[in-house]
């Protein structure tokens, strides 16, 4: 479907979303003179561009990762605040993906845009709810845009664990998490379900850990795995990127049951593919339920779908009487393709 004239003021480009009368991007794939990014991934928060608008959290997650590379200019946002850039008012809130993560809210000569970048539905005590905003157009991911993805409730997931590590005392559990919003989640959901152990990390996870906590996560005590000797491991819980699992570093862990928290554990063969003895469904994007649910919540008369099984979601939303569109943005990475080496990686180097 082309673009109508009532939407060409937002616009793709090999470049990204482009905002036509505020010339800007939104997470742009390239360097950009000014960009709204929505959040701290790698796929959406690229170094090199110029003037950064994001949210404290964002921004420190950039800063973190890229030093100065992370942008030249910055302008923090609270969730809420409105600002402008030319003749377009802009305003984030949140997505409820990771700490910091945010909906960009554009609105121009009387018609409203609401760019979702990456967004869940379900609980999550690392970072604030996400926010339904009605509007005229409505972007979303797409990324577990099948109706097989259905995720089960996170708490359930932690309480496997959990059993797993009390049945096997003799063993260590191994849980391959990324970086960014996983790895901080996952901690958080086994301290609410009561597990005041220490868990100890892989060194590629401890800068964004120790960023949370900065930025008021608590998640508990923490330690690094490295100089350990490997009996102090057994019975305990410890969390790596998952391309640490089948690497030298995992041989280290005695007898381990490896885990891995993914949306993508609901797919055998994804499981199979990781090594997963324990496969725990947990995810950071929206399942079918929360996509459709939030489609028909925003009220918007046309749906944009990017990133992920786009043509399922557009056949739902025209289904429901929405007009919609797949963009197939270039550069937009699924939850679990984003490895070590585009996330934390990056981390670990700075």
């Amino acid at each position: 479907m082309a673009v109508t004239a009532r939407t060409s003021w937002l616009e793709p480009r090999p470049g990204g979303l482009h905002c036509i009368p505020g010339d800007f991007y939104i997470d742009p794939v390239r360097s950009a003179e000014r960009a709204v990014i929505t959040h701290g991934h790698g796929d959406h928060a690229r170094p090199g561009n110029h003037h950064v608008l994001a949210t404290h959290e964002t921004i420190a997650i950039a800063e973190a990762r890229y030093g100065s590379r992370a942008g030249r200019s910055f302008q923090r946002v609270r969730y809420g605040e409105t600002t402008r850039m030319g003749d377009v008012s802009i305003r984030l809130v949140s997505a409820g993906h990771v700490l910091g993560s945010a909906q960009v809210v554009l609105e121009h000569q009387g018609q409203r845009i609401v760019v979702s970048g990456d967004y869940k539905r379900s609980r999550d005590p690392t970072c604030a709810p996400f926010e339904v905003v009605t509007c005229d157009i409505f972007i979303t991911e797409a990324t577990f845009g099948l109706p097989v993805f259905r995720h089960p409730v996170a708490a359930d997931e932690i309480a496997r664990l959990l059993a797993s590590v009390a049945a096997t005392p003799d063993r260590c559990h191994l849980v391959g998490v990324y970086a960014l919003g996983k790895a901080q989640r996952v901690i958080a959901l086994l301290r609410e379900a009561g597990y005041t152990d220490t868990i100890y990390l892989h060194g590629a996870l401890q800068k964004l850990c120790a960023l949370y906590q900065r930025l008021g996560v608590d998640l508990g005590d923490l330690a690094l795995v490295e100089g350990l000797p490997k009996q102090a491991l057994t019975g305990r819980i410890v969390m790596c990127p998952p391309s640490s699992l089948a690497d030298r570093w995992a041989r280290r862990m005695p007898d381990p049951v490896t885990a891995v928290a993914s949306g993508w554990m609901r797919v055998r063969a994804r499981a199979k593919q990781r090594g997963a003895e324990l496969p725990l469904i947990i995810s950071d994007h929206a399942d079918w339920d929360e996509l459709t649910a939030t489609i028909r919540e925003v009220e918007a008369g046309e749906i944009w779908v990017t990133h992920g099984r786009e043509d399922a979601l557009v056949h739902y939303a025209r289904s429901i009487g929405r007009e919609a569109r797949a963009l197939s943005l270039v550069g937009r990475d699924d939850e679990d393709d984003q490895d070590m080496e585009g996330i934390g990686a990056a981390v670990a180097g700075d």
